[in-house]
């Protein structure tokens, strides 16, 4: 298995990735912002662990932050897993496809992931509305869940617009 592939561009920076001068920060501010959510996570584990066994005395609502946080990280880090093609394919039957097959079937798989990637944003849009019609909080804390299911809306919408790039720039290389 192996990330996106656009054929014809090569590892050290082919691509819709190379194409771009801002997806080279903008996968910077992506990484940052992940790492300071999964620090936040471990520390939060680790005082709700010591917390548990030492003192039996957990941290209140450090599973529900350790949730949100866990599916921001996710939703943040799928537009660089986008720009960056890392996303997970399974290429037993295309390595022996001849060249111009590939030329229709890669921007046809991504326009086809675009669209998906679409729907789903779409979904996550609506959830949002939906939990945020209802006021829908964590049991605990009582944090408001739809912004969560807002970002990953509009962070899976830009994913989409991503793959949709892609799809073009595999069009115009005839790849």
């Amino acid at each position: 298995m192996k990330g996106f592939h656009v054929p014809g561009t090569d590892e050290e920076g082919g691509g819709l990735a190379a194409a771009s001068p801002m997806s080279g920060l903008v996968k910077k501010i992506i990484a940052w912002i992940s790492a300071v959510f999964l620090c936040v996570m471990m520390v939060l584990t680790v005082i709700d662990v010591v917390g548990r066994y030492i003192f039996n005395a957990p941290l209140a609502g450090a599973t529900e932050m350790t949730e949100l946080l866990l599916s921001a990280v996710i939703f943040i880090g799928l537009p660089a897993a986008t720009l960056d093609r890392d996303h997970v394919t399974v290429d037993f039957l295309t390595d022996r496809l001849n060249g111009g097959i590939e030329r229709i079937r890669v921007p046809a798989i991504a326009l086809l992931s675009a669209a998906i990637m679409a729907v789903v944003a779409w979904r996550l849009w609506l959830m949002g509305d939906q939990i945020a019609g209802y006021g829908g909080v964590t049991v605990s804390l009582h944090l408001p869940v739809a912004p969560l299911a807002y970002l990953a809306g509009i962070l899976t919408g830009l994913s989409a617009c991503i793959m949709l790039a892609m799809a073009g720039y595999a069009a115009r290389r005839g790849s």
